[in-house]
């Protein structure tokens, strides 16, 4: 089978993050991935950002540490995917399938209303997955639900508690959405758990993980982190 990380953020793009790209990719390769989506905090998250920065040097700046990795990816010989981590209050969406191009071309988003943004997103062939819907912390008020804006819920958060992974899980059969797990990594080795998605074909690009999730080819993966820490 292979593995795949859907949900890791890296410095210095990640104000939150702990550990650079390296680190990371020398991490999972390790671990027994074959791949990882970079999915770091946008311009309206927990960015490391200077905020005079025009939107086109913002934007320059996101992608930096998947195109750091893209590069190292072939020295230390795991894949890497682009994502978005997109953040309203608290709640946090998933995006897979959009490029840098796109990006770049489309700074209203940053006006936007958040369930409008995620729709636009879906429009132009995004994949949107609500992330750790049911996430419970101090500087979350409530919980807010997007229903009709993604296509998929992470009903599994190796960072969330099992309720909380539960209630995403019970909410996603409810409503019939597709299902993704990840480790929500901020910390690269220097975590307790860990999670994914694996699948007997191998994922050569977006577009082939976005097809085997719809097409239930992926299972989702769960599992304490073995390795010694501190890479």
């Amino acid at each position: 089978m292979f593995k795949y990380e859907t949900h890791l953020h890296t410095r210095p793009v990640s104000a939150c993050a702990r550990k650079t790209v390296r680190e990371n990719l020398e991490f999972y390769k390790r671990a027994g991935y074959d791949g990882v989506f970079i999915t770091n905090h946008f311009l309206d998250g927990n960015i490391n950002i200077r905020y005079s920065l025009s939107y086109k040097e913002s934007v320059e700046f996101f992608f930096s540490d998947y195109e750091e990795a893209l590069i190292l990816s072939r020295e230390i010989g795991i894949k890497v995917f682009p994502g978005v981590e997109i953040s309203y209050k608290g709640t946090d969406f998933l995006i897979y399938g959009l490029d840098k191009e796109w990006y770049l071309k489309h700074p209203e988003i940053m006006d936007m209303k958040k369930s409008d943004e995620l729709k636009l997103f879906k429009e132009h062939g995004a994949f949107v997955v609500q992330a750790h819907p049911f996430r419970e912390a101090g500087y979350i008020d409530h919980i807010r639900l997007f229903l009709d804006s993604v296509d998929g819920i992470e009903v599994i958060n190796a960072c969330r508690t099992d309720k909380e992974n539960k209630m995403a899980d019970i909410y996603a059969d409810c409503y019939g959405f597709f299902k993704t797990a990840g480790t929500d990594n901020h910390f690269g080795g220097d975590i307790p758990r860990l999670a994914g998605m694996e699948s007997e074909c191998e994922i050569n690009s977006v577009d082939d993980f976005i097809k085997a999730v719809k097409n239930n080819k992926m299972k989702l993966f769960y599992v304490d982190n073995n390795l010694e820490s501190g890479i």
